[in-house]
């Protein structure tokens, strides 16, 4: 539609400027105008300045946004790759708006659309207890669980007896998860159902033993301890009275509400403050160990599928807490535990599959399970430690950051200072601006 003297209409001139409003390439532009002036445009010069107008314009405009979006690449990095990742392709046949992948661990009644738990109760701050059981430590299991229930825990009972009914008479066990599976440890049920999606609620992960005392032990004054000085990997510290303590640095000291590391003067293993490694600093035991969410989400996928009993592993914990292990793992003494070093996975149900045949701890056969499981524990523990130093040899890019390299590292970073981060760059800028 071509108006006198061979000048574009109106109409034609707007949807230029819509094309060139959505960045079209040049060859579109080009196009339109030679559709919309075929039967009256004289290659006019007025004409030609504005066909080279608009695209000067249009390679500016272009430009300008190309260089704008590398200057928010910069500032947002790790924003900008989290919110430009693909959707899994598994997951296509789903509008993006219904995928939820995370869960958790609290009771749905069918008559309301709420937890169990919720009434009354502060969903801002929620944890999770889980425990190994068995039916010999009914009562005390009922004990520790009483101390936690007021607290806002939820409790998750692994029965590795398969003995699940007689738990039913106790008033809290309804409120409570109950998974059974026979003859399986604590690492192998945390593997499979303590999944990071599944326990990403809970602020912090108690992954306790059934054989804890919790006579001295108050949660509430724990995790004020463990929050106020910034520990994602502790324990409560073990009464002096208990029968095996296997590592000094669990030992509860009288004079100190939390401790991170330990001094040793005597024996084999010696530890003094120049000490960095584990059990002199930044370890605690596989009976009663406490995990921050982000600590947890580290020590799931340090877990070994295989590897069910976890020996050695309270070695590498310190790896998983989130910083310096010196300074985020330690050992509550003011709110202690005593453990009474009973033995689980030992009672008269428990069996044992020798030569393709079950047989009872108890009955005629002079099978030795205990020697049978210390020698299945050992081999793990050297399975581990095989699988760890492999896996540092074949990950060249990884630098153990307890090595005098990687702090060595850090100090260089400190001493050139902060504003290097574009994080920094981005607050002085703005900053300046302020000031200006």
């Amino acid at each position: 539609v071509i108006m006198e003297h061979g000048f574009p209409s109106m109409k034609s001139i707007k949807s230029l400027k819509s094309l060139v409003r959505k960045r079209n390439n040049a060859q579109d532009v080009v196009k339109l105008f030679l559709q919309s002036s075929k039967s009256g445009w004289k290659m006019k010069p007025f004409l030609a300045l504005m066909c080279a107008a608009l695209l000067i314009f249009w390679y500016k405009t272009t430009n300008i946004h190309f260089e704008q979006t590398e200057l928010e690449d910069a500032d947002y990095a790790f924003d900008m790759a989290k919110e430009s990742e693909p959707v899994d392709e598994k997951l296509d046949g789903l509008p993006r708006g219904i995928i939820q992948p995370r869960s958790d661990l609290e009771l749905k009644p069918l008559w309301s659309s709420s937890s169990l738990r919720s009434k009354g109760a502060d969903m801002t701050n929620r944890n999770l207890l889980a425990i190994p059981v068995g039916i010999r430590q009914k009562g005390n299991v009922d004990a520790i669980v009483k101390k936690f229930l007021p607290a806002n825990f939820t409790v998750v009972l692994f029965h590795y007896d398969g003995n699940m009914d007689k738990w039913w008479d106790l008033e809290w066990s309804s409120k409570a998860i109950h998974i059974v599976a026979q003859n399986q440890t604590k690492w192998w049920f945390a593997k499979r159902f303590l999944h990071p999606d599944v326990v990403s609620i809970y602020d912090y992960i108690f992954l306790w033993d059934e054989d804890l005392g919790v006579e001295n032990f108050t949660p509430e004054r724990y995790l004020n301890i463990v929050k106020s000085e910034g520990l994602e990997i502790s324990q409560p510290a073990l009464d002096s009275k208990s029968p095996e303590i296997h590592h000094k640095i669990t030992l509860r000291s009288r004079t100190k509400k939390f401790h991170r590391r330990v001094i040793i003067n005597r024996g084999t293993k010696k530890c003094s403050n120049a000490s960095e490694d584990p059990p002199c600093t930044g370890f605690v035991e596989g009976m009663a160990p406490v995990f921050s969410r982000a600590a947890w989400f580290c020590t799931w996928n340090l877990i070994q599928n295989d590897l069910v009993h976890g020996w050695g592993m309270d070695m590498k914990l310190g790896y998983c807490a989130q910083g310096d292990r010196t300074k985020k793992v330690g050992i509550v003494d003011s709110e202690y535990i005593f453990h009474q070093g009973i033995q689980t996975l030992d009672s008269d149900t428990f069996m044992i599959l020798y030569s393709g045949r079950y047989f009872k701890r108890h009955s005629h056969t002079t099978f030795d399970s205990r020697t049978s499981i210390r020698r299945q524990s050992t081999w793990e523990l050297q399975t581990f430690e095989e699988r760890w130093n492999r896996a540092v040899e074949e990950d060249k890019n990884w630098i153990d950051p307890a090595s005098s390299k990687a702090r060595s590292k850090s100090n260089r970073r400190l001493r050139r200072g902060t504003n290097t981060h574009p994080h920094r760059v981005k607050h002085k800028r703005a900053q300046e601006t302020a000031t200006a």
